[in-house]
């Protein structure tokens, strides 16, 4: 069988005039995908169906057809617009690692203000749009100001952007499990009866490692890939 193909190109890009034929379109691609996204913060991706929106709306379903192809061309255009903020990332005289230390903070809050958005950017197979695109200039940017060569660069993006992005995911996992220190409380007590087997991952959840909020191991772990990148550097100046 012929391998299957794979429209790499986002529908963002290309874009999509208002519907010409019909009455005249009383919405904008952009406000249905406001809507969706709203509708998506509360209820998750899964509920944003086309006949679902199209109920929101107070539109018929081939109405919206009209404007997106197919639920793929929506959910572009619901990520790029979820990325659509300034990129200020503190002023220009800033450290270049203080300034990507705010961008990777505020990568973070997209992910925790739109909890879907994680599952929406692992499932696509298109490009990026232009917003998140924008995103990453700006951190690449940022990277050559730090001394890397373009390659480097790359890599060093993807590691920080996989922390943001493993760091979401633990955020998701925590918000359907109990409270965090309850579930420490009963990991500690099923530890005791076999710390011989456990006993570093005892003593670290005695500390209260388990128990505090994870926003100090995100800044633990982007400081230590911050402070990476500047010894890699500056091994080479010596």
């Amino acid at each position: 069988m012929p391998a299957k193909t794979v429209n790499v190109v986002n529908s963002v890009w290309v874009g999509k005039s208002a519907p010409t034929r019909g009455p005249k379109p009383t919405l904008s691609a952009g406000q249905i995908a406001q809507v969706a996204i709203r509708l998506a913060d509360v209820e998750g991706l899964a509920a944003v169906t086309m006949q679902r929106l199209a109920r929101e709306l107070d539109l018929t379903t081939m109405a919206l057809y009209r404007y997106f192809q197919a639920k793929a061309d929506l959910v572009a255009l619901m990520i790029d617009s979820a990325s659509d903020s300034p990129l200020r990332f503190g002023k220009p005289s800033l450290p270049w690692n203080r300034r990507l230390q705010k961008w990777a903070h505020r990568c973070l809050d997209i992910y925790t203000k739109h909890p879907w958005f994680l599952e929406a950017t692992s499932s696509r197979e298109g490009i990026m749009g232009p917003n998140e695109l924008s995103w990453m200039e700006a951190a690449l940017a940022m990277l050559a100001d730090s001394g890397l060569g373009p390659k480097e660069r790359h890599h060093a993006f993807f590691a920080i952007i996989g922390h943001v992005r493993g760091h979401a995911t633990f955020q998701q996992i925590g918000t359907r499990a109990k409270s965090r220190k309850e579930w420490s409380r009963e990991l500690g007590r099923m530890l005791q009866s076999e710390s011989h087997r456990y006993p570093i991952l005892l003593d670290v959840v005695r500390s209260g490692g388990f128990s505090e909020d994870v926003g100090g191991a995100f800044e633990f772990g982007l400081n230590c890939i911050l402070d990476g990148i500047l010894v890699r550097v500056s091994r080479r100046s010596n």
